[in-house]
C-alpha cells in the first residue's frame, strides 16, 4: 500500500518547485514517485509545463544561429573580394628543380589563365555559400510588378467606366497565304 501524502510532502513539493526543480528531481529529493509529485503539484495548482521556457530558449538559439550565419556569410564575402583582387594583381611564380636544384622566379603582371580559373572558382564558391547562408532580401521587383498590376487594373476600370464594358480582345493578324 502506498504511503499517504502528508503536509511535509506538500511543503517540500511547493518549496522545490519554487526553486525551479523538475518533477523527477523533486521526486528523488523527497523519496516519492514522479506521479505522486504530479498529484501533489496539481492539488497545489503548480505545473511543470516548460513549453514557454523551451519556446523562448529555442527562439534565442535560432536568433543566435542566424547572427552567426550572417557573420560567417560576411567572412565568405570578404574572402571572395580578396580573391577577386588577386585576378589582376602581379603574381610571383617560382620553381625549384633541375639536377642542380636551382631556384628561379618570375614576377608576372597577373596570374596565368589556369590560376585565374582557380581564383574564379574560389570566388564563385565563397559567394555561393554566402548567399545560401544569408539569401538576399527581395529587391523590390515584386513591389514594382504590383504597382504595374495596380496601374493596369485602374486603366481597365477607367475604360470600363467610360465605355460601359471591358476593352475588346485584340484580334490576331491573318497569316499571309504562301500558296500563291
Amino acid at each position: 500500500m502506498a504511503r499517504p501524502i502528508d503536509d511535509k510532502d506538500r511543503a517540500a513539493v511547493k518549496r522545490l518547485h519554487a526553486k525551479g526543480k523538475s518533477r523527477n528531481d523533486i521526486a528523488r529529493a523527497i523519496g516519492r514517485s514522479p506521479s505522486t509529485v504530479s498529484k501533489i503539484a496539481t492539488a497545489l495548482g503548480l505545473s511543470f509545463d516548460r513549453a514557454a521556457e523551451v519556446e523562448t530558449a529555442t527562439n534565442v538559439r535560432k536568433a543566435d544561429l542566424a547572427a552567426r550565419r550572417a557573420a560567417f556569410a560576411e567572412r565568405l564575402q570578404d574572402i571572395a573580394e580578396r580573391e577577386a583582387d588577386k585576378l589582376t594583381a602581379p603574381t610571383l611564380y617560382w620553381e625549384w628543380g633541375g639536377k642542380d636544384h636551382t631556384y628561379a622566379q618570375k614576377l608576372a603582371d597577373e596570374p596565368i589563365p589556369a590560376d585565374r580559373r582557380a581564383i574564379m572558382s574560389t570566388i564563385a564558391t565563397a559567394v555561393d555559400r554566402s548567399l545560401k547562408l544569408v539569401p538576399p532580401k527581395d529587391d523590390g521587383a515584386a513591389e514594382s510588378r504590383s504597382v504595374v498590376g495596380d496601374l493596369m487594373a485602374g486603366l481597365l476600370a477607367d475604360y470600363a467606366a467610360r465605355h460601359g464594358g471591358p476593352p475588346p480582345e485584340p484580334e490576331e493578324p491573318e497569316a499571309a497565304d504562301d500558296a500563291t
